[in-house]
C-alpha cells in the first residue's frame, strides 16, 4: 500500500526515533512549512537522503536514496520575514515508488516498510552494545568533544537505529545502515563498522567532523 508524503532532500541520514532540527529559507520549503502548517495534526514529510547533488538551490539534488525515513513534526517556529524553525522525529521508514516534482518541493508515492528484528538480533545487539562502548572511549582518547551520549534501548531494533544514528559514519554508510532488510543485519554491518572506525582511530590523529560531533541544525 502507498501513500503521497512531501520529500525533503537531504546529506544526511533521518534514522527512526532521532531529531531532526530544521531551518527552512528556501522558498520551495517554505511554501513546504506553510502547507504542513495547513494540515491537521499529525504533520509529517518524508527525508530522503541525497546521493548526488546539494541540498540548497534549484534543481541541487540530482540522485536521490530509494529508501528514506518519515520525519513526524513535533514543532514549525515562523519567523516574521517569512523563514521557518522546524523539529521533527524520525518515524517510520519506507521505499520512494515514484517521484512527483509537479510542486515547488518533491513529493513522492511511498510504501511503508517492516520493522523485524531479524536472525541473532540479540547475541548481536550486546555485542554491538559493548563494542559501542568501547568505540566511544577511543573517540574521547582520540580528542573528540562529544555530546551526551546517548541512551541504549533494550530492544534490538531501537538499539540498532540509535547506534546508526550516533556513530560517526559518512552518509553513504548511514544510508545502507537504513536500507538493512532488519535489526539483525543492521547490527551485523555496525560490528562491521565500528570495528573499522576502531582501527582508523588508532592511527589518525584527529577526528573526523560528524554528525553526532556537533549536533548541529540542517539548513535547507
Amino acid at each position: 500500500m502507498t501513500e503521497r508524503l512531501a520529500l525533503f532532500p537531504l546529506g544526511t541520514v533521518l534514522f527512526p526515533g532521532a531529531t531532526l532540527p530544521l531551518h527552512l529559507f528556501e522558498e520551495r520549503y517554505r511554501l513546504l512549512a506553510r502547507d504542513l502548517l495547513a494540515r491537521p495534526e499529525p504533520r509529517r514529510f518524508g527525508v530522503v537522503g541525497i546521493e548526488l547533488g546539494h541540498e540548497v538551490g534549484p534543481g541541487s539534488a540530482q540522485r536521490l536514496a530509494e529508501v528514506g525515513c518519515v520525519a513526524e513534526v513535533r514543532r514549525i517556529s515562523p519567523h516574521p520575514d517569512g523563514r521557518f524553525d522546524l523539529v521533527a522525529v524520525g518515524g517510520a521508514r519506507f521505499r520512494v515508488k515514484r517521484f512527483d516534482r509537479s510542486l515547488p518541493y518533491l513529493r513522492g508515492d511511498v510504501e511503508l516498510l517492516p520493522e523485524r528484528p531479524g536472525p541473532a538480533a540479540e547475541p548481536l545487539a550486546e555485542a554491538v552494545r559493548a563494542l559501542f562502548a568501547r568505540y566511544l572511549k577511543r573517540l574521547a582518547a582520540a580528542g573528540a568533544r562529544l555530546a551526551e551520549p546517548p541512551p541504549l534501548p533494550a530492544d534490538p531494533v531501537a538499539l540498532s537505529y540509535t547506534i546508526a544514528a550516533a556513530a560517526v559514519l559518512d552518509p553513504p554508510d548511514k544510508q545502507r545502515l537504513l536500507a538493512a532488510e532488519d535489526a539483525g543485519r543492521r547490527l551485523r554491518a555496525e560490528l562491521a563498522l565500528l570495528h573499522r572506525e576502531a582501527r582508523l582511530l588508532s592511527v589518525l590523529p584527529t577526528v573526523p567532523a560528524g554528525q553526532f560531533l556537533d549536533g548541529g541544525v540542517t539548513p535547507n
